[in-house]
């Protein structure tokens, strides 16, 4: 059977078959679900915001000091493009300037990353159910900031399944920002030699410091923070930035210390009652 469709012959099935796919393509759901996505990114890069600003002026610092520790210009980028690592590259681009050996530099920066295995075991159970390709792309991008708005979103009771692309767009407002500072950086280091001396670095202690505030709700988080920070201080001058590592695991033994405490506390007024 022929159906005449203007001057053209068409099998009825072909008809049929078109019909099919115009609609499955235009399904409300298929709808739903890719505004799902775009909404969950533009909310994670929205809400990356306050960090972001906090993080341009460290950007700007890094790209126009290092010129003067030997790096080149398509290193400099190179660095941020590759690395995307803002202490770590800091610290990698003085370890440069000071002549250091490169396995040594690899040590060292590596130690400084080592929080990230922190971060990476708090996602896990979020993201264990993502493709390879996926794990891949949000490891390379999870910073400081991008895990702080992105475990909080995670942490909600929705049952939302495209939570991921939340923190995929936190991820690449921080990539683009860090990336286009560098740039900024190495143009305006030629002109302006002495921004290392302004005190802007200042701003990512700011908002690290922003990055806590939240998440201080009970007194296991307060006893994680002060002993942490306490320990940071002290250990300040271990070498290869040891001190931080040594300072993070002192901060959650606190804490899992006051959260047992507390435990304890609670099954004991429990057991007074029965």
């Amino acid at each position: 059977m022929l159906l005449v469709i203007g001057k053209k012959s068409r099998p009825a099935g072909f008809l049929q078959y078109t019909n099919t796919v115009t609609l499955s393509l235009s399904s409300p759901l298929d709808y739903m679900d890719i505004k799902s996505k775009r909404t969950e990114f533009f909310n994670g890069a929205r809400d990356t915001l306050p960090l972001v600003i906090g993080a341009i002026p460290f950007g700007i610092i890094f790209g126009t000091l290092s010129g003067g520790a030997g790096l080149s210009t398509a290193g400099t980028m190179g660095m941020s493009l590759f690395v995307f690592a803002g202490s770590a590259q800091f610290i990698a681009m003085g370890l440069v300037g000071a002549g250091t050996a490169w396995p040594l530099i690899v040590l060292t920066t590596f130690v400084v990353n080592f929080r990230h295995r922190l971060y990476t075991a708090a996602l896990l159970p979020y993201l264990k159910r993502l493709p390879p390709g996926w794990q891949a792309v949000l490891a390379f991008g999870l910073t400081d900031e991008t895990f702080a708005v992105a475990v909080g979103r995670y942490g909600c009771s929705d049952a939302n399944p495209y939570k991921h692309w939340y923190q995929l767009g936190s991820m690449v407002f921080m990539y683009t920002n860090w990336n286009l500072c560098t740039a900024v950086g190495l143009a305006a280091g030629r002109m302006l030699t002495s921004i290392g001396r302004w005190g802007l670095d200042f701003a990512m202690v700011a908002a690290f410091i922003g990055m806590i505030i939240p998440y201080l709700k009970n007194r296991p988080t307060y006893f994680a923070v002060l002993v942490s920070g306490a320990a940071a201080l002290l250990l300040h001058g271990l070498p290869h930035k040891l001190g931080l590592i040594l300072a993070t695991i002192a901060g959650i033994a606190a804490g899992i210390a006051a959260d047992t405490l507390a435990s304890r506390k609670t099954d004991a007024g429990k057991a007074k009652e029965i």
